[in-house]
């Protein structure tokens, strides 16, 4: 009985044995594929919360909440010197071309495409494209 302890402690500071059959599960894993069915019930969404509103009255807790929009003609890079040397009347080339869509990001994400516009003495955007993304 003594030699019965002194193997479980053994066992216990080397660390638990593992049979030959959770190694094949572990491999399985490190394979990119399950080995319990039960892993698979995190992937879909609980049930009770809804895909999308179903009307404007779902979304109303939400309307309160600023967001910045922004509307993106083009971009350039240039090096530092470059752009110290930069002065009244200079002129930065933008990677667009002329009449080609400007983006339009809400909170650093883009979400759609778009024209500028004139409205009175301003200058405004007009999306002509909405782009969905994949939500993970």
């Amino acid at each position: 009985m003594a030699d019965e302890d002194d193997n479980d402690n053994a066992g216990k500071k080397k660390g638990k044995d593992v049979s030959p059959l959770a190694l094949d599960e572990i491999e399985e894993d490190t394979r990119g594929k399950k080995s319990d069915p039960a892993d698979d019930a995190w992937d879909d969404p609980p049930a009770d919360i809804p895909d999308k509103p179903r009307s404007a009255q779902d979304l109303e807790a939400v309307y309160d909440i600023p967001v910045r929009v922004s509307a993106v003609l083009g971009k350039s890079s240039m090096q530092v010197n470059e752009l110290l040397k930069l002065g009244r009347g200079a002129v930065v080339e933008l990677d667009r071309k002329v009449g080609e869509a400007i983006d339009i990001y809400v909170n650093d994400r883009l979400v759609a495409r778009g024209e500028v516009v004139v409205v009175d003495d301003r200058l405004g955007i007009t999306m002509t494209e909405i782009i969905k993304t994949q939500q993970k």
